[in-house]
């Protein structure tokens, strides 16, 4: 076999194993929503969409035609509030013929973010039960009907994506497909999705996660911190040995 026609093949393999999640080809989003959740419910909350996405789900004021200008400052004004931050709007980029943008969030306190318009379809709950945090999201919204040529094939999807800080005990992530139980990603990460014709109908979504009390950073500081202070201890106990070594002889 020559080596153009193995490199060919190891080419791929290599987009193949990661195009590829659970048996299936990797989605594009037309709304995904990325909470970074602290224990202490506060968080960083990085919404990317489509303008299209954005008002037929969200109801904001923007324009869907790629030829008219994106006033960034009015994305800003829309998710500004006493419970959000808003850090950054990015430049709007394309795909299929659509304007995707992001919006990176702070937000002091998961709790209060149902209270703003653009996160008001949801309620947010972060508990404590038998030892372990519990947070809960429940997405409803209103029925919205999809804007007229964008473009859109009843195959979009969107996505909910929990970062959490500490060990997952349980949750209810399923495969919007085949309803069979998700995995978590690299440790932490949970990935909830939803066709976004379901999403425009209003059809509820249900999340939840159990996690430890205890970060996965605070756990491994604490541990570093145990090995070095023994490490110390062993240290200090040869030299003191060693020391009453030598003034006997």
């Amino acid at each position: 076999m020559g080596s153009r026609v193995l490199a060919a093949i190891l080419v791929a393999v290599l987009f193949l194993s990661v195009a590829c999640r659970g048996g299936r080809f990797i989605r594009q989003y037309e709304y995904e929503e990325d909470v970074y959740l602290d224990l202490d419910g506060s968080a960083t909350v990085v919404v990317n969409a489509s303008l299209p996405a954005l008002v037929a789900l969200r109801g904001l004021d923007l324009p869907v035609d790629p030829g008219v200008r994106l006033d960034r400052d009015r994305v800003r004004a829309a998710y500004q509030s006493e419970a959000v931050d808003v850090e950054r709007v990015s430049r709007p980029w394309r795909r299929d013929g659509r304007r995707f943008i992001q919006i990176r969030m702070e937000v002091p306190d998961i709790r209060k973010l149902a209270s703003t318009k653009p996160f008001g379809w949801s309620e947010y709950s972060l508990t404590e039960n038998a030892g372990m945090h519990v947070f809960k999201q429940v997405v409803r919204g209103e029925t919205r009907a999809a804007p007229s040529g964008v473009g859109w094939t009843g195959s979009e999807f969107v996505a909910f994506r929990l970062h959490l800080p500490s060990r997952i005990h349980s949750h209810n992530v399923r495969d919007v497909e085949t309803n069979e139980t998700g995995d978590v990603e690299r440790g932490n990460i949970l990935i909830w999705e939803q066709r976004l014709s379901d999403r425009l109908a209003a059809r509820p979504l249900e999340m939840e996660a159990r996690m430890d009390r205890q970060s996965i950073l605070g756990r491994t500081l604490r541990l570093f911190a145990g090995a070095f202070g023994a490490a110390v201890l062993l240290l200090g106990a040869i030299i003191w040995w060693t020391a009453r070594r030598g003034g006997r002889r």
